[in-house]
């Protein structure tokens, strides 16, 4: 390999990094930030996420060097839709895409320059920095599942143990009242298996000789995650039970993530230790060794004419540069103008305004506007309106569904029912053997009307990525005594006004 070329296309390559840090300047020192240090994400660990991918690089930095081959026109076309996700993402303020394609374009580029040994180099490090993508709001529907199957084996566990305790939802309390503890969002477990993935991933990268190994040990890292955060409720109602509420509540339920964390690492040691001692026992456990005449050798990459060496290169440069020039330049996205909505009264009921609790106070983002109303009539009907206006996040708004069965309701017979020209979502909820009615829909400040959560959500990414818009989102949701069609849509029809 001709040294002056390759000193050329490595400059060139550092010069599109410096690039790629300019056109991705707002994800780097501003949305990521603001997501690590978000409540709602809970993503202390992904600071660390980086610093271990240089790590990667800097002990195999032999390896990269001796991998360095000849250009690749494929590795120039797979840039092309990471540049486009990365566009879309900065103008709609798209973490997740942003992200995405910053890590595509690490893998992608040194594709174009060196070839495919070199891509297949940096995977590992590049890919690793997938863990900074927040996803606690986005698996939010899992948040529910794991919140449910821990207070679940809790309850069992800790009767079978003599301490008797009751579940309703998310809740586990003492039978005769003496404590009481919700399991919260933060206390689901996905925060620890996210971080418990990570830990995993890098460990069974140096650890595991192949990939099936590290798979294997990179698997294991969610159910002894879930398996650690249940040991953790169970231990919390143990000392709530049989020594103090206010200290389990209070200093051990502070801490106690701590220790729980270490024995879930321990055990990720001792899963990596059984694989390596069953893949010996089988047999396969020795190591393959790499020739010194592996495909990686050059002697077999011959070198093109300079001018082809470079041609690629060339092309990525003026490809890249401009498009990060140009992202740079994206405008600051615009936050809609919020609709005015407002509960109305109701003839025939009397309505009493409810202000928002302390928890909403606390979740929701602080741009976020609520107005909610119980409504009772005098012959004993009566239903729960509420009024959420999002604003600047995307957390401001949620699926009713993920907050019901943590409640302890049990939803039945889903189904869209069109009143007035508006879509509506109707749940029966069952309850304590009670049966109960439950309908949302959603808007914008446009007007676009629908009840299906993911058509809020692609539309909500269209007018964030290519119209450079926030929409200020509307949920109206309505909680009823009776469940039946006629009563619920006699009720949304009572509301109509709100929706216009």
């Amino acid at each position: 390999m001709q040294l002056g070329n390759l000193q050329k296309r490595i400059g060139l390559l550092a010069a599109l990094g410096v690039a790629m840090v300019w056109g991705f300047q707002k994800m780097l020192f501003d949305h990521a930030p603001n997501a690590f240090r978000s409540p709602a994400e809970d993503m202390s660990f992904a600071w660390y996420v980086p610093l271990f991918s240089l790590y990667v690089v800097w002990t195999e930095r032999q390896k990269l060097k001796e991998s360095l081959g000849r250009p690749s026109f494929l590795g120039l076309l797979l840039t092309l839709p990471f540049l486009a996700l990365g566009f879309l993402g900065t103008r709609g303020i798209q973490l997740r895409l942003e992200i995405v394609a910053f890590v595509g374009l690490l893998i992608t580029l040194p594709w174009a320059f060196f070839g495919r040994k070199t891509a297949q180099q940096v995977l590992f490090p590049a890919a690793f920095l997938l863990f900074c993508i927040p996803l606690a709001t986005f698996l939010d529907v899992i948040t529910v599942h794991l919140r449910l199957f821990a207070t679940a084996t809790a309850e069992v566990v800790l009767n079978g143990c003599g301490a008797e305790v009751v579940r309703v939802g998310s809740m586990l309390g003492a039978a005769d009242g003496s404590f009481k503890i919700d399991v919260a969002e933060p206390c689901s477990g996905l925060r620890s298996i996210f971080a418990l993935m990570a830990l995993s991933a890098g460990y069974g990268y140096f650890s595991q000789p192949t990939w099936l190994r590290r798979g294997l040990l990179f698997a294991s890292s969610v159910p002894l995650a879930i398996l650690g955060n249940v040991t953790r409720i169970l231990t919390i109602c143990l000392v709530a039970n049989y020594a103090s509420k206010d200290f389990a509540m209070g200093f051990y339920h502070d801490y106690s993530g701590y220790i729980v964390f270490v024995v879930a690492i321990s055990l990720m040691v001792v899963t990596g230790e059984l694989i390596k001692r069953a893949w010996e026992n089988w047999g396969k456990g020795a190591p393959v060794r790499v020739s010194d005449s592996d495909p990686i050798s050059h002697s077999s990459d011959r070198e093109p004419k300079p001018s082809r060496t470079l041609l690629v290169p060339a092309l990525a440069f003026l490809l890249v540069v401009p498009a990060m020039v140009f992202q740079a330049q994206t405008p600051n996205v615009t936050l809609a103008e919020a609709p005015r909505v407002a509960l109305c009264d109701v003839e025939g009921y009397q309505r009493t305004e409810i202000g928002p609790t302390e928890a909403e106070l606390q979740v929701l983002p602080k741009d976020t506007q609520i107005a909610k109303g119980h409504y009772a009539a005098d012959n004993g009907d009566w239903f729960l309106a509420s009024v959420v206006i999002g604003g600047m996040s995307k957390s401001s708004i949620h699926r009713p569904e993920l907050c019901l069965p943590s409640q302890g309701f049990q939803m039945t017979s889903p189904r869209t029912v069109t009143v007035n020209g508006i879509d509506w979502r109707f749940i029966t909820l069952v309850k304590d053997t009670q049966t109960q009615g439950f309908a949302y829909t959603f808007f914008n400040q446009e007007g676009f009307h629908t009840a299906s959560h993911v058509r809020r959500i692609l539309r909500d990414v269209w007018d964030r990525s290519v119209l450079n818009r926030i929409d200020r989102w509307v949920m109206v949701t309505v909680h009823a005594g009776r469940a039946d069609d006629a009563s619920m849509t006699e009720v949304v029809k009572a509301l109509e006004g709100v929706c216009k």
